[in-house]
């Protein structure tokens, strides 16, 4: 059952198909939502009730999404009762969820080097725009995705067969789905995980952006979600190189859907500053508007 709601969103009862657990308490949930599903864009994100006893709903961004079939798939970790109650859910089991909700990420066509950087659980919008960007409908666009975490990643990494020239030597781990859709990735992380970049995914972003030239530079753009100090790293490297860059925010949020202005963040704009709620303004904005 769904109906719409102000005209773009839907409020569905969603059929949890799998939810697939991984270290450090990060779960993959699939949910058969074909509303949601028929809508969803690189960038939006689901507002979903955790369990019937806790009333507060839960943002969280949509990994991937397949509209013929009618599922999505989100990508989690456990911070606090609401998501813990969630990864007790089971197959078969129903949760209420508000979605697709948000303004998603908007390409440029001229910028065809799409560098996709994702931090922790700011990882799925990555995923899901990396999936689009190969479509048949985007043939010119060579995404690269860069993907950091502290915490093993929830996926098992692989070395890359796909070769990126530019990147640190012995950076070669990568993600195996990405991998399937000859999509390149590359990993990093402090922890010492074999094949990953030893440091900060943004420092991994810069090194690769530093062995480009002008001409190769002109082409790229950059997308990131993750950790406050992570995008305004990236914000860094956008005005360093001069290259444009979107990026998606991570902030509480109360209804989700734009009443309570709880998640307002301060933006700049060609009148001047104002507040813009990430929920419904965003949560993608030029990362120069807001670092």
């Amino acid at each position: 059952m769904s109906r719409a709601t102000r005209g773009t969103l839907h409020l569905e009862d969603a059929r949890i198909v799998r939810q697939s657990a991984h270290e450090a308490e990060q779960f993959i949930l699939r949910l058969a939502a074909p509303a949601c599903a028929a809508r969803a864009e690189p960038g939006s994100f689901v507002h979903l009730t955790c369990d019937p006893a806790i009333a507060m709903r839960r943002p969280l961004s949509i990994m991937r999404a397949d509209r013929e079939a009618g599922w999505i798939d989100l990508l989690y970790k456990i911070v606090g009762p609401g998501l813990r109650a969630l990864a007790a859910r089971r197959p078969g089991d129903t949760v209420s969820l508000i979605g697709p909700i948000g303004v998603p990420f908007a390409p440029h066509p001229d910028r065809p080097r799409t560098v996709l950087i994702g931090g922790g659980v700011g990882i799925p919008p990555m995923i899901f725009l990396a999936e689009r960007l190969r479509a048949a409908a985007a043939p010119h666009y060579r995404p690269l995705v860069l993907m950091g975490s502290e915490v093993p990643f929830p996926f098992q990494a692989r070395p890359s067969t796909l070769v990126v020239p530019g990147m640190p030597a012995g950076t070669i781990a990568a993600m195996p789905l990405l991998e399937e859709w000859d999509v390149p990735s590359r990993l990093a992380s402090r922890a010492g995980f074999p094949g990953c970049f030893d440091g900060y995914v943004t420092e991994l972003a810069s090194a690769w952006l530093g062995s480009l030239d002008a001409a190769a530079l002109a082409e790229v753009e950059l997308f990131a979600c993750g950790p406050t100090p992570m995008l305004a790293a990236t914000a860094q490297l956008a005005r360093r190189y001069g290259v444009p860059c979107q990026v998606s925010l991570e902030e509480y949020m109360a209804c989700g859907v734009g009443g309570c202005a709880g998640c307002t963040v301060r933006v700049r704009t060609p009148e001047g500053e104002a507040m813009k709620r990430v929920c419904v303004d965003g949560p993608v904005f030029d990362a120069l508007q807001v670092f």
